[in-house]
């Protein structure tokens, strides 16, 4: 993009200082300030130094990354903070009552602006510098300072060449401008931090959600020990094919992404190509790379944040953090126990329309425990003071270190099971028992709050590819797999039934299959191997052993569903039973295996290990030794 370097003397008339321009604001003025890294600094710093002069001034904000001098306690009679998003620079202030915060939809803002019921006196924004024809960009933030500026009664520029020119919906004509305040400084940068190893685990479930071809937004907010947990995601992303982006935040990371060959929007439904976002926070290598780049597609909130938009695009993948859940699905995501932490954001945005989308995906992702491990951040009862975001009847996916629990649709129980399974081990057995007490689970399975204990269960993960491309995750099994664990059964054909249970049987009785479920984890383990699905994940094959203690030795058997067999799960799922048993200290495996059943004696007879058999009455039973 070339500029237009008399840009100054064509339109001195506009030009000015940044204490000059800052003298238009007076007491009692509303005064909307650019977003994130795209903060005007020097005219903040100008009308901060005009503090002694100026009362009641009201800083209308979505957030900002600069030290916000404006915030400050002494500063209090002079400014008052009203933001749309609660960031650390103004936290303080907030939780102390000396500044507002606004709960709002992101894509609810820029109406609040065009309809007058928040008026805006003076907006103090950053862009390039004109064009040969007039034009300005917004540049890294376009979100709502767009909205602002076109709503204004005072716009002041600060002009800086070190603004990257964006492609999109971001440019401004200078004449709807009033103040032109040349500054060229380097603008507010903010680097990655490293992803904490509970990230990873989270991100390595969130991208078994994640189909090729799906389109991604990364949401806003951090949380003490695991950082920016949804932009974090991206770091496991990069086996992906096709990724599109509609997201509102950008960071470095979707450079790596791209260049990874993951990203490439050609499966977009819409802005197909394109990489669609309202904002970006990271480093000058980020803003010299999407500058002038008509990869990227920089739109403004009322567009990237309108959920009906957001549904049109199939696989539309939302990630977006919480604080906290309780057992019925209740995300808190702005607040915790009366103090503001951070804002709503475009969280109900991308969660309503990653749930219209066909093939979508609306994602919460969190840490089980908070920072210090004190405290479940899934709780029966939500703490007194905690906002609800996402109510119990839009929630989707939740996602923790532990695993995945899908909720819509959900009844209370499994609910409660689902989110028990996936929270920390220290707390399962408390938030079992605290469910059975507000008789959100039936009575009858009291005392049973052990078998969601499972000693070694990280030992238990694992993940095969197969050839046409498809990964299957193994997992131990769990009390809210029993829904699924009857659809498997009832899924096998009549031959495969009569393998595995040498039966003929036609139905299984809830007893059956609630003792596949709650199992005694000191002796038996049972493991599934699950495909992820729009309604959460399908159970495609489960393997289990019984310890004989007398023995050491442990009776193994699987299964398979018949239309996932012949693709070397069943291979790969005995020993990953074989590498869990060795570490338990497990001499060996039995097996009893029915005469036509060719495929299971070629597994146990090609295993590698010293194996033993004898046929009576059309029985083998095999001895496997370690």
């Amino acid at each position: 993009m070339q500029y237009d370097v008399d840009w100054q003397n064509r339109f001195a008339d506009m030009v000015s200082t940044p204490k000059n321009a800052v003298d238009n604001v007076r007491p009692g003025n509303r005064v909307f300030v650019g977003t994130g890294c795209g903060e005007p600094v020097d005219l903040v710093s100008a009308l901060t130094s005009r503090a002694g002069e100026l009362a009641d001034v009201e800083i209308i904000q979505l957030f900002t990354k600069g030290d916000a001098p404006y915030a400050e306690i002494k500063l209090s009679d002079c400014f008052k903070v009203n933001s749309f998003f609660v960031g650390s620079n103004v936290r303080q202030m907030i939780q102390e009552g000396l500044g507002d915060y606004t709960p709002i939809l992101m894509s609810d803002i820029p109406r609040q602006f065009h309809s007058g019921r928040i008026p805006i006196d003076v907006a103090l924004i950053q862009v390039t510098p004109p064009d040969s024809s007039g034009k300005v960009s917004l540049g890294i933030s376009v979100d709502i300072v767009k909205s602002a500026a076109e709503n204004a009664s005072l716009v002041i520029a600060q002009v800086n060449p070190r603004m990257p020119w964006v492609h999109g919906d971001s440019v401004i004509d200078v004449y709807d401008l009033d103040i032109l305040v040349p500054v060229e400084s380097e603008l507010i940068e903010r680097k990655s931090s490293p992803v904490p190893e509970i990230s990873e685990k989270i991100g390595s479930n969130v991208a078994g959600l994640i189909p090729n071809g799906s389109t991604v937004e990364f949401g806003l907010g951090r949380i003490r020990g695991v950082g920016r947990l949804p932009q974090a995601m991206q770091n496991f992303l990069y086996d992906k094919k096709d990724l599109g982006v509609h997201t509102e935040m950008l960071t470095d990371g979707i450079i790596d992404l791209i260049e990874s060959g993951a990203v490439t929007g050609a499966r977009k439904t819409m802005d197909r190509g394109k990489i669609t976002a309202s904002f970006c926070m990271g480093t000058r290598r980020l803003y010299d790379y999407i500058n002038d780049n008509p990869l990227f597609s920089f739109r403004p909130t009322e567009y990237v944040n309108d959920s009906n938009i957001i549904g049109k695009q199939k696989r539309m993948v939302s990630i977006n953090m919480a604080l906290e859940i309780d057992l019925t699905g209740q995300v808190c995501s702005d607040s915790v126990a009366g103090k503001f932490y951070s804002g709503i954001g475009g969280q109900v945005d991308f969660n309503r329309g990653a749930a219209r989308s066909e093939g979508g995906r609306a994602i919460i992702v969190m840490p089980s425990v908070n920072a210090s491990g004190n405290r479940s951040r899934i709780v029966s009862i939500l703490q007194s003071g905690s906002g609800v975001v996402i109510s119990r009847g839009t929630v989707h996916f939740v996602v923790t270190e532990y695993g995945v629990a899908y909720l819509h649709g959900k009844a209370i129980q499994e609910r409660v099971m689902a989110l028990i399974s996936i929270a920390h081990p220290n707390y399962r057995e408390k938030l079992f028992q605290e469910a059975v007490d507000a008789r959100y689970i039936s009575p009858e399975l009291a005392g049973l709050g052990d078998r969601f204990m499972v000693p070694g269960e990280e030992s238990m993960r694992s993940s095969y590819l197969l050839d046409n491309g498809t990964q299957v995750s193994f997992r131990s099994i769990r009390p809210v797999d029993e829904p699924n664990m009857r659809d498997l059964l009832y899924d096998l054909s009549q031959e495969t039934v009569y393998y595995r249970f040498m039966s003929r049987q036609k139905r299984f009785t809830h007893r059956q299959i609630h003792d596949f479920v709650y199992i005694d984890h000191r002796k038996d383990v049972a493991v599934v191997a699950t495909v992820p699905e729009a309604s959460g994940e399908e159970i495609i094959a489960v393997g289990r052993y019984f310890l004989n203690e007398r023995t050491n030795k442990a009776e193994v058997a699987f299964v398979i569903r018949d239309d996932w067999q012949n693709m070397g799960i069943g291979k790969f799922l005995f020993n990953h039973l074989i590498s869990i048993a060795r570490r338990n200290g497990i001499a060996g495996f039995t097996a009893e295996v029915l005469r036509d059943n060719k495929r299971m004696q070629n597994i146990f007879n090609h295993s590698g290990y010293k194996v033993k058999s004898v046929i009576e009455e059309g029985v083998y039973s095999f001895v496997i030794d370690f």
